[in-house]
């Protein structure tokens, strides 16, 4: 990996940044697995600047992963189980274009250390069952341990929760 790549913690200021991001790979993500109805309604319970602000009061640590000092990318994570030091991804996004240049990976290697460090012992993520995205995660060391259907307004995930020990 060049070193024109750097992966830094997110703060109020870059709310704007993050928002961008979101709205320009939640489409190409979400398009042929959900419908635009469903995608618009989540994509503005999650991501409106409101949402993201309670996502960070409340112990989400965004990550902004830049490439030649662009921002392409993020993820963030927290807390799920501090007992059992059980910690969730829960988002990770790349701008499509950037997409299979291994940003993804060193995202998701940059969240495993930072929350190693916090003290976790594992590490779960939530994809949706039709997403191709679980074959990364899956090349990354994760595997299902089990499904999950979350009520998100009027609509349905229908996620695998995804598992890696630390």
């Amino acid at each position: 990996m060049s070193t024109s790549h750097l992966i830094r913690q997110a703060t109020a200021s870059d709310l704007p940044t993050l928002m961008q991001l979101a709205a320009a790979t939640w489409e190409p993500t979400y398009g042929s697995i959900l419908s635009k109805e469903q995608i618009d309604y989540m994509f503005g319970e999650i991501y409106s600047r409101e949402a993201l602000e309670r996502q960070m009061q409340e112990g989400q640590t965004f990550l902004i992963v830049e490439e030649s000092a662009e921002p392409v990318g993020f993820a963030s994570f927290s807390v799920k189980d501090e007992s059992g030091k059980v910690y969730k991804l829960n988002k990770i996004y790349l701008l499509p274009q950037t997409q299979g240049k291994g940003l993804g990976k060193l995202l998701l290697q940059a969240v495993e250390q930072q929350v190693q460090q916090l003290g976790a012992a594992i590490l779960d993520l939530n994809v949706n069952r039709h997403n191709p995205a679980q074959g990364f995660y899956e090349r990354c060391g994760y595997q299902v341990h089990h499904e999950e259907d979350i009520p998100i307004g009027p609509y349905w995930m229908n996620d695998y929760v995804m598992r890696k020990r630390l």
